[in-house]
């Protein structure tokens, strides 16, 4: 893993010349993001050696480089999950690279399904905390101490004052979110009705395919971490709503131009 993430590493060095101090992660749906930023360079994970790639529509599979106001950003047009067929390693390879390359801040996002009622479909939540239900541990098997410790800390896996930050911009922009807790489940199958209660009852406010994984790795190699969530459907313990992933998308996408301004400034601001 070492060996690989280095030469990936150095490949994109070679190819850029870029020194990002944010990496983004980009969500089902929030793509577009990339609007967001200048520019400098964009890199289709096809050419990226060692880099999986994305196969779920709404992802496109490209990493960017370039500015936002005076900060240096990678954002990842579209993520690897474990039910694409990967292992945990290769879904959080990106995360890996994005800390050699020079990122120091990681910023994640998602679409999520929602179980707290205080939540609405395009409902925004930054992630105060998760819950790890996937059935692999990125962090599984021999340590690479060079990586980060055997057994690392995650009594704050979600940055307390990048969440703050995000509060106040929010505030300032007349724009509304919560705060909730994340779990991580398989997938790719959308929850069941029993499911859907069980990530109520175990203290969840809304459940994904995504995101856990990325956070633990980023928090081995102590990355500050800010984790937004949109809610693109609710699972409600007595009626659940039919949801395919066309509606998942068009969902996260009317929610989008406020999780973009979000993102966009806490990355100018913070």
């Amino acid at each position: 893993m070492w060996e690989q993430v280095q030469e990936t590493v150095n490949y994109i060095k070679e190819k850029t010349n870029f020194t990002p101090e944010y990496g983004v992660i980009l969500g089902s749906g929030l793509g577009s993001f990339t609007d967001d930023i200048l520019i400098e360079y964009t890199l289709p994970y096809t050419e990226i050696p060692n880099f999986p790639v994305s196969t779920v529509q709404g992802h496109k599979g490209a990493l960017v480089f370039g500015t936002i106001g005076d900060k240096k950003v990678v954002a990842m047009q579209g993520r690897f999950h474990y039910y694409e067929g990967y292992d945990m390693k290769q879904v959080t390879f990106p995360v890996r690279v994005m800390k050699y390359l020079g990122v120091t801040k990681l910023v994640v996002s998602n679409a999520s399904g929602g179980v707290n009622p205080n939540y609405e479909v395009g409902s925004i939540v930054l992630i105060t905390d998760h819950i790890n239900m996937m059935p692999e541990h990125p962090l599984r098997g021999k340590n690479e101490d060079r990586f980060g410790p055997r057994f690392v800390n995650m009594s704050e896996p979600y940055s307390k004052a990048m969440i703050a930050k995000a509060k106040t911009i929010a505030k300032d922009n007349n724009i509304i979110v919560q705060d909730g807790v994340y779990m991580g489940l398989q997938g790719p199958t959308f929850e069941t009705l029993s499911e859907y209660r069980m990530v109520k009852n175990i203290g969840a406010d809304c459940v994904g395919m995504s995101t856990v994984p990325e956070v633990i790795v980023a928090r081995h190699m102590e990355l500050e971490t800010f984790g937004l969530s949109v809610i693109t459907d609710m699972g409600d313990e007595e009626n659940i709503e039919e949801v395919n992933h066309a509606e998942v998308l068009k969902a996260a996408e009317k929610a989008e131009p406020h999780v973009r301004k979000l993102i966009k400034e806490l990355i100018q601001q913070y």
